[in-house]
């Protein structure tokens, strides 16, 4: 961190910053992208945004020193969640990861992917959004069906003691 020679010590406001950058990320399409070289040909690994969760997720927590490196798939990203000391909370808090099931569709088929994001509140998460391709904020189940169930399954909750106040 760059500080003035003068300056009073300045220590970070870790849990403060972390869901700033959570809540300024709304909208951004910085995590839309990610390029690598295949066979000599250019490929977007996050198919113009549509894969990009993980990637998006990853990134926050590895900017604040919350996991080791940035992931472009949510079973690599939990694998480095996990041994980077997040674990599994029972009820949510503000600043949480969540990891979400398949998604559910209209016609009663479900997607292909899991899915990461941070929990907000009891009405909002944050994740990126496939069909807009940026970072959106949504409803912690996404909503539900007109029967009430969930429109996405919440499989688990996980927490950092290093966000902890």
């Amino acid at each position: 961190m760059l500080m003035e020679k003068n300056s009073p010590k300045l220590e970070l406001a870790l849990f403060d910053s972390y869901r700033a950058a959570i809540k300024n990320s709304v909208g951004s399409n910085i995590y839309r992208n990610l390029y690598f070289h295949s066979n000599g040909t250019l490929v977007d690994i996050l198919d113009d945004g549509d894969l990009s969760c993980a990637f998006f997720v990853t990134t926050i927590l590895y900017l604040f020193g919350l996991i080791t490196e940035r992931h472009t798939t949510v079973k690599s990203a939990l694998e480095d969640i996990r041994k980077s000391g997040w674990y599994e909370i029972k009820e949510p808090r503000a600043g949480a990861l969540i990891h979400w099931d398949y998604n559910k569709k209209d016609d009663g088929t479900q997607g292909k992917h899991h899915h990461l994001g941070f929990y907000i509140d009891a009405e909002h998460a944050i994740s990126n959004d496939s069909p807009s391709r940026v970072v959106a904020v949504h409803h912690p189940t996404y909503g539900t069906f007109p029967d009430g169930k969930a429109r996405r399954d919440i499989l688990a909750y996980y927490w950092h003691d290093n966000l902890t106040n």
